[in-house]
């Protein structure tokens, strides 16, 4: 029961955590596409978010192994609260390059925050689970993405509807102080020692991998590339200035996607069950899956291509990409759990997430760049090559399910 509450509780964190992201990351681009920002310069105001995660993922495990996972959990959640702040002391008279570079600064704070409290939430589950219960790990690592996933898509809508209703200032205040609640409740609920390594880790581990970890976390960079490449700048850019689409709409369609996407994920141990039965997913799974997603993409570029109507490529075509993704996404959360260490479970989580987040850095400014030059048709195309890079490293990873070492 005490797992069963602490599971819960990190979970609830991170979930709170996860709607405040989604809402500010859809207030940002509405609110700077509306103020006439080009879709490059939109795409520059989410560099340092993911830049910045890049660090702290390759850091964050081993602070996380030093100091406990709860520690990095709520310095997460401190630092979005700050984050949140300071977008909120942006003045309207400031010139474009001031304000640019603020909102990169105060991104850079989420980026950390986000990474923090992803790294901290994932590791927890790994020492939550019972040894040798490769099932149950599999269905609460699901479990927690999938929501979180799901609750990221209900966080864009927020940001649009709160956009519309509350403006941008007093938004991002009433959620700073719905994470302040948080810290309050579950702060001291949590086990402070929960991820602390029993010996001390040099700081060079967090570099030396598994060749797994290695494979699996150059595979998930690629992965989230092919998704943010289209996603992140291109899609809703497109919703708003070619189809026309309003704030609501825009951040509805955006929000349940990634709803329907992380309910996908949630469901992926009994999806996958029936194409593997018994079996737990392994690198040929992986594999299959990323080469499922490239043909899938390469049909929806060309749909979009040849200008056939755009409920059929953008609407269900991308709906269809985020079923397959999400069962992805569910196989690679899993196998990095699988394949760490117990005892040092932060730095190789940790390390795997900083891949993850360099795929986001990669595909956020190829999204603005394709789609400015390319319009939405090249960052589709882009999409594709992305996805082969990864299905062909997953190749190389080991063709059956591996024991918890």
């Amino acid at each position: 029961m005490t797992a069963l509450r602490n599971y819960s509780l990190v979970t609830g964190a991170y979930w709170g955590f996860t709607l405040t992201d989604g809402a500010l990351r859809m207030l940002v681009l509405l609110h700077f596409h509306s103020l006439g920002y080009s879709a490059l310069q939109i795409a520059f105001l989410f560099l340092f978010y993911e830049f910045f995660g890049i660090l702290t993922n390759l850091v964050g495990g081993w602070l996380g192994s030093h100091f406990g996972l709860k520690v990095t959990l709520f310095s997460g959640l401190a630092l979005q609260i700050l984050a949140l702040t300071l977008l909120a002391l942006l003045q309207p008279d400031w010139s474009a390059t001031i304000s640019v570079a603020y909102v990169m600064t105060a991104q850079a704070l989420s980026g950390i925050a986000k990474d923090l409290t992803k790294m901290s939430s994932k590791s927890a589950i790994k020492l939550l689970v019972p040894a040798g219960e490769e099932g149950l790990l599999f269905k609460w690592v699901a479990i927690l993405t999938g929501s979180k996933n799901a609750l990221k898509g209900a966080g864009f809508f927020l940001g649009g509807l709160l956009l519309g209703w509350l403006g941008f200032r007093l938004s991002l205040l009433v959620m700073a102080g719905g994470l302040l609640l948080i810290i309050l409740v579950a702060g001291t609920t949590l086990p402070r020692q929960m991820g602390r390594a029993k010996t001390g880790i040099k700081f060079s581990r967090i570099l030396s991998k598994s060749r797994n970890i290695n494979l699996l976390s150059a595979a998930r960079m690629f992965l989230f590339g092919s998704r943010d490449v289209w996603f992140v700048v291109g899609l809703p850019v497109f919703l708003a200035s070619t189809l026309g689409w309003s704030h609501p709409q825009v951040g509805g369609f955006m929000a349940l996607w990634v709803i329907g996407y992380g309910a996908i994920q949630a469901l992926a141990p009994k999806l996958l069950r029936s194409c593997l039965g018994d079996r737990l997913p392994h690198g040929g799974t992986a594999s299959l899956a990323a080469f499922s997603l490239v043909l899938l993409t390469a049909l929806i570029a060309t749909g979009v291509g040849l200008s056939l109507p755009a409920w059929l490529t953008v609407i269900a075509g991308l709906a269809l990409f985020g079923i397959f993704f999400a069962i992805n996404s569910a196989i690679h959360s899993y196998l990095i759990l699988a394949y760490a260490d117990t005892e040092n479970v932060a730095v190789d989580v940790g390390f795997y997430y900083m891949a993850n987040a360099a795929g986001r850095l990669g595909g956020t400014l190829l999204s603005g760049l394709m789609f400015q030059n390319f319009g939405l048709t090249g960052c589709l195309w882009l999409s594709v090559l992305l996805l082969t890079a990864a299905g062909g490293l997953s190749r190389f990873l080991p063709g059956r399910a591996l024991a918890t070492p």
